[in-house]
């Protein structure tokens, strides 16, 4: 069994301790109010237990009787103020779990120092932050998607409609063809990201680890894109030297097409794709570089999060879904996705740990 950290305790007893103070306070009001009930009682000689069985039985009825009622009365009086907080964060709980993600906790006067307040407080502000921010990147992810996917059915169905009504020259023909196998691999791209990223991300372990050749399965990738940075005319630099090492293949695989497809889409005519293998003591470290538009700072953080587009214009094909599957994947090989520009040039650095074919994570 796991040790609970040190640090929790205070904070626990801090929360406690108020509560705890409280019913004391109450227990000894109580005691006093109703000693000085019978004290008065007894003085004035409407009780008198020495007298019968019954005025004893009486004395502790009512003694009974007078501590629960005012206990009572007093934990519902004392109890409201304390209780307040809980009462809150039900209530923010209740807006959060309707939809309503712009709720916020805020507490104030003394209490709100508190650290588990305070802490309950940050935390639940960034969950809702974060929730309102994957609320809104959805329903734009919604939007652009919907839009691409329709685009590619529209041209499809245009040009199936002009081949099916006849009169067209073979050089138009083939035009048309060209143009339907493009947009049907267009299709087939978009939903094979979303059927990856829904797939890695219900994968908790890695399986399948097996020894690879990374820089043929990296020429075998930029391979399968070689319409895209033909049509472009960039120039590509590749890695030589053989290197090897263990992964899922698979899904190794996807992390650099994403990534290649990726730098071709935003390079400009005539640029250059350039990728860098380096081995280090334990870690494989490749590179993947195009010339282009450098990502603003301030996106830098959020550009693998899920239908996140950094090309907030939307003006080159995506969907915000390739580098969330990239980044699932290399954490599941227990390694790390990063994103650098400078001096016109943007980076992906992917660092994947030597792994042993029993290895899983």
């Amino acid at each position: 069994m796991l040790k609970k950290p040190k640090s929790e305790r205070p904070r626990r007893w801090s929360l406690l301790l108020p509560f705890t103070r409280i019913v004391l306070v109450i227990l000894v009001i109580t005691t006093l109010i109703v000693g000085v009930a019978v004290y008065f009682l007894i003085s004035y000689g409407m009780l008198k237990p020495g007298d019968t069985k019954i005025n004893l039985w009486l004395l502790l009825f009512f003694i009974v009787s007078a501590s629960f009622l005012i206990g009572a009365l007093l934990s519902f009086l004392t109890l409201r103020y304390p209780l307040k907080p809980v009462d809150k964060v039900l209530n923010a709980l209740n807006r959060l779990a309707s939809g309503d993600y712009s709720v916020r906790l805020q507490f104030r006067g003394p209490i709100a120092n508190r650290p588990p307040l305070a802490e309950l407080t940050e935390s639940f502000n960034k969950m809702a932050e974060e929730l309102q921010r994957t609320e809104l990147l959805r329903t734009d992810f919604v939007n652009n998607f919907s839009h691409e996917f329709k685009t590619p059915i529209v041209s499809i169905t245009g040009f199936a409609k002009l081949l099916r009504r006849g009169n067209l020259t073979e050089e138009r023909k083939a035009e048309c063809l060209d143009i339907i196998e493009e947009e049907s691999l267009r299709l087939s791209r978009m939903a094979t990201n979303v059927l990856n990223l829904s797939k890695v991300e219900n994968q908790s372990i890695l399986t399948d680890v097996e020894s690879l050749n990374l820089t043929e399965q990296i020429r075998t990738s930029v391979l399968m894109l070689e319409r895209k940075w033909e049509k472009k005319a960039l120039s590509l630099q590749l890695p030589e030297e053989e290197v090897y090492l263990k992964g899922n293949r698979a899904l190794l695989e996807q992390v650099w097409i994403n990534l290649l497809d990726n730098a071709i889409k935003y390079s400009p005519e005539g640029g250059e794709v350039s990728v860098l293998i380096v081995r280090g003591e334990g870690e494989t470290l490749v590179t993947v570089a195009n010339q282009g538009e450098p990502i603003p700072p301030d996106r830098l953080d959020r550009i693998f999060d899920k239908f996140y587009q950094a090309d907030e214009s939307h003006a080159a094909e995506g969907n915000g879904i390739g580098l969330a599957v990239v980044k699932r994947i290399v954490d599941l090989h227990g390694g790390a996705v990063s994103v650098h520009c400078e001096g016109g040039i943007t980076s992906f650095r992917v660092v994947l740990p030597d792994l042993a074919e029993e290895d899983s994570f």
